[in-house]
């Protein structure tokens, strides 16, 4: 149909738009990346690794240090899966901690999913 050099369409709704927009709203499942605790690294190499890795303020830092000393293990950051990964990866290649000589290589850290999440 045209009128006065216009043309008029008629369009259906889009349904792939429709579900693009509804997955975006849903929340991907959500990780933890754990730091595990071990004789061989000091609270300065963690305080470190946080702010470098993570962006943690020293404050911060120290926390996460204090924490996986006396309980084992700390949450360093909870995230997608992807990015989980990634940081856990990251951990596993920050190197050894110069302030101990007996320390070999860079802490250990896992991911596991938020409870009720993944």
């Amino acid at each position: 149909m045209k009128e006065n050099g216009c043309v008029a369409v008629a369009t259906e709704p889009d349904v792939d738009k429709e579900k693009a927009r509804e997955s975006e709203r849903k929340r991907q499942p959500r990780y933890h990346v754990i730091l595990w605790d071990d004789d061989d690294h000091s609270y300065d190499y963690v305080i470190v690794m946080m702010r470098q890795l993570f962006g943690h303020n020293f404050e911060s830092g120290f926390s996460i240090a204090k924490h996986v000393d006396s309980s084992g293990r700390a949450i360093c950051l909870t995230t997608t899966l992807e990015h989980a990964e990634f940081k856990r990866d990251q951990i596993h290649a920050f190197g050894k901690d110069n302030l101990i000589d007996r320390c070999g290589g860079s802490m250990s850290a896992t991911i596991e999913p938020v409870p009720g999440e993944g």
